[in-house]
């Protein structure tokens, strides 16, 4: 019985686990985007969040810590200087899931997982919405409406 237990464990053994976490972190942070299946994104997202959050505080013990995770020291410099910079207002959330539908192989639940602030389109999706005024109808009936049987009305009837 499994009773309590809330890490999936992916069908692998405790170290390819932590082995393949590790590089799919790295390759996340350093990409900005991957497609997995569905359940390594949701395992990756409870692994890389922690991280990036920590990177918010740019000390040393907060880069050895990281570092022990991702074994990369271009994916923490990137962490540290770019990401951390984009995140830093943000209170949590830093990654998104998007289902893209099953592979034909083997049936299985395919996903795209990216950090929340590197998607330009739906970043510019916000920011027109936010550019948007809000709708009154007030004078714009008056305004508006024209009716098009006054245009018919001024052309001249060929009889």
């Amino acid at each position: 019985m499994r009773h309590g237990c809330k890490v999936n464990h992916l069908s692998r053994t405790h170290a390819h686990r932590v082995a393949m976490l590790s590089n799919m972190a790295t390759s996340l942070i350093m990409e900005k985007r991957i497609e997995t299946t569905l359940a390594k994104a949701k395992a990756l997202r409870v692994y890389v969040e922690p991280l990036i959050n920590r990177s918010k505080e740019d000390t040393t013990n907060n880069r050895r810590v990281v570092f022990s995770y991702l074994h990369s020291k271009e994916a923490v410099n990137e962490l540290f200087r770019e990401v951390s910079q984009k995140v830093a207002n943000r209170p949590g959330g830093y990654t998104r899931i998007l289902k893209t539908g099953i592979r034909h192989g083997d049936n299985s639940v395919m996903a795209i997982i990216e950090l929340v602030d590197y998607n330009e389109n739906m970043l510019k999706a916000v920011t027109e919405k936010k550019a948007k005024s809000t709708r009154r109808s007030r004078g714009k009936k008056a305004d508006t409406v024209e009716t098009p049987a006054a245009t018919t009305e001024e052309a001249p009837k060929a009889e």
